[in-house]
């Protein structure tokens, strides 16, 4: 396999540290402002797995006093964004293609997004080719509020 991407590199560099993965999620929402809304906070990386909270705060209510259905979207977005730079060698690139969600139970707590995926052999992956990342949103109680499978397009460097 070829390098693991600076993303990955920073936190393994940083997750090891007192408070190094906040100062990681918060590096994160400075890189991709759009997340800071939802306050995510990256808890676990690896190749195959990532896992992000995500509390429930103002930002994120809706009319019902719920957790609203795009900042759960949100949450599964980054928690597959840092399964995918935990998992793609530099020597390929991914971007999201599709986003199927399932809104499953009013989310009346702080949101768990995990990322789960069997890494595929990259060095097989010469063409583009589509990989499907299963994520499962649950509440504080483990019921799973959003299932969501994200489409990503991967393809060499």
């Amino acid at each position: 396999m070829t390098a693991p991407t600076s993303t990955y590199r920073m936190w393994k560099r940083l997750s090891e540290r007192p408070g190094g993965s906040r100062l990681f999620s918060a590096a994160a929402m400075v890189r991709v402002p759009y997340f800071a809304s939802i306050v995510p906070h990256v808890v676990r990386m690896e190749p195959g797995f990532a896992e992000v909270t995500v509390p429930k705060w103002f930002f994120v209510y809706n009319h019902l006093h719920t957790v609203h259905a795009i900042a759960s979207c949100n949450a599964a977005e980054i928690a597959m964004g840092m399964l995918m730079e935990a998992t793609v060698p530099t020597s390929h690139r991914w971007i999201p293609k599709a986003m199927n969600v399932q809104y499953l139970q009013k989310a009346t707590t702080g949101l768990r997004a995990q990322a789960r995926l069997e890494p595929p052999a990259f060095d097989s992956i010469t063409d583009g080719v589509e990989l499907v990342v299963p994520v499962s949103v649950v509440d504080h109680a483990g019921t799973e509020v959003v299932h969501a499978d994200i489409t990503c397009w991967v393809t060499p460097a």
